[in-house]
């Protein structure tokens, strides 16, 4: 595998990993998410730590895994 390719793959998972801890720390030690949103200040910032973490660290996950098969075909 290609340095970069590692680099890409790396990073989407590191960042695909918080915002899981972060949803998973949201909904247990930070109060919950009800029908309005979390019920504490940090329970909200969590959300939006995981609001932006998911999807990006998802397309970048995707990119380097897209890479990885187009370096096999090579």
């Amino acid at each position: 595998m290609r340095p970069d390719t590692r680099k890409i793959l790396t990073t989407g998972s590191i960042i695909l990993a918080m915002g899981v801890v972060a949803a998973v720390l949201a909904e247990t030690v930070l109060g919950g998410i009800g029908r309005q949103g979390p019920h504490t200040n940090m329970g909200w910032l969590a959300l939006m730590l995981a609001m932006g973490c998911l999807p990006t660290g998802t397309l970048t996950l995707l990119l380097g895994l897209a890479k990885v098969g187009a370096d096999r075909r090579k």
